[in-house]
């Protein structure tokens, strides 16, 4: 049996348009090409003119027409609080590691080498579960790894 499947992305969508939603992690709303099994049970395959980079509210859109809505998955991440927010979202960001970055706090994914260097600089540092919703690259979407400049994802070396 043949699945339905998704050739492109709406970004954005409206909670109410869709009926299904499938929950992944960070790592796996990164893709272009993959077979995926919605929160219901509904087997899809997704198949992508490139790879994307798909946040919470995004949806797949079906060749039925139907769409199927993006959940970002709770994550094992590291809060990071402390009094010079700005100064640790730059050692973050100097590493190439993605940030979800809100007023009070900063949450990445788990790494006890950041945590280490984090506490180092004074931050304090607590082990959470939650959705991970980190910042898009320096163009505005993307992975901040990623350097997407286009429909061509490449990578290069940064060696300073």
């Amino acid at each position: 049996m043949a699945l339905t499947t998704a050739h492109t992305i709406t970004r954005d969508l409206d909670a109410g348009t869709a009926a299904k939603t499938v929950t992944l992690s960070y790592d796996d709303r990164f893709l272009r090409r993959k077979r995926l099994v919605a929160d219901d049970g509904t087997a899809f395959l997704v198949d992508l003119e490139h790879t994307e980079n798909l946040n919470q509210g995004d949806a797949f859109t079906l060749t039925d027409g139907s769409h199927i809505r993006v959940l970002a998955a709770p994550e094992n991440l590291l809060q990071v609080t402390g009094d010079h927010l700005p100064r640790l979202a730059w050692h973050i960001g100097n590493r190439h590691t993605p940030c979800q970055i809100e007023d009070t706090r900063l949450l990445i994914l788990r790494d006890h080498v950041i945590m280490a260097m984090l506490s180092h600089l004074g931050a304090t540092v607590t082990e959470v579960e939650e959705p991970f919703l980190p910042e898009g690259g320096a163009y505005g979407h993307g992975r901040t790894h990623s350097h997407d400049h286009g429909k061509t994802l490449h990578t290069h070396s940064h060696d300073h």
